[in-house]
C-alpha cells in the first residue's frame, strides 16, 4: 500500500512539473498578446517573396503560441511540419542569442534561411545584426544554441 501511494505521488509530482515546464516555454518566446512574428506568416519566410502579413482567419496556435497565414495553403504546410517553420530561439535576436544569450527584440524582416531553419536579427538605430552575425556565424550559432536551451530549459 505504502509502495503504491508512493508510485502515485511520484506521477502526480511529474504530471505537475512536466505541465509547469511547459507554461515556462512559453514564457519564452517573443510573443505580443500570443502572437508571433508581429502576425507574419512564418511559411512566407521560406518562398521568394520573402516575409508577408499573415491572416488572422488562418491562424495555427502551436505550443501556446499563434501565428497568423496569408493562405490555407501555407497554413496546411505548417500543420504538417511546424517545427519546420517556427523561428528559431523562440522569434528573439539569433545574435544576442549567440552573443550574450539574451533575449532581443526583432525586425521580423530582417531574417535569414540556414540549414532549413528562420533566423531573425534586430535591426534598428543602424545597427543591423544580421551583418555581425554573418561576419561569425558559425561560432555565434552554437553559442545561440547552447544559450537557447539553457533559458528554454
Amino acid at each position: 500500500m505504502k509502495l503504491r501511494m508512493l508510485l502515485l505521488c511520484l506521477v502526480a509530482g511529474m504530471a505537475v512539473s512536466y505541465g509547469q515546464q511547459g507554461a515556462d516555454k512559453i514564457s519564452n518566446y517573443n510573443v505580443e498578446k500570443g502572437l508571433a512574428l508581429e502576425g507574419y506568416d512564418p511559411v512566407s519566410y521560406f518562398s521568394n517573396g520573402g516575409p508577408q502579413k499573415g491572416d488572422a482567419k488562418f491562424k495555427v496556435s502551436f505550443r501556446g503560441v499563434t501565428y497568423y497565414f496569408k493562405s490555407e495553403a501555407n497554413q496546411k504546410l505548417f500543420l504538417a511540419d511546424a517545427k519546420k517553420y517556427v523561428p528559431q530561439y523562440g522569434g528573439w535576436c539569433a545574435y544576442a542569442m549567440g552573443a550574450n544569450g539574451e533575449k532581443v527584440e526583432v525586425d521580423v524582416k530582417t531574417f535569414k534561411i540556414l540549414d532549413g531553419k528562420l533566423y531573425l536579427f534586430y535591426n534598428a538605430y543602424f545597427n543591423n545584426t544580421l551583418k555581425s552575425w554573418n561576419k561569425d556565424e558559425k561560432n555565434l550559432k552554437t553559442k545561440a544554441d547552447a544559450n537557447w536551451r539553457k533559458i528554454n530549459q
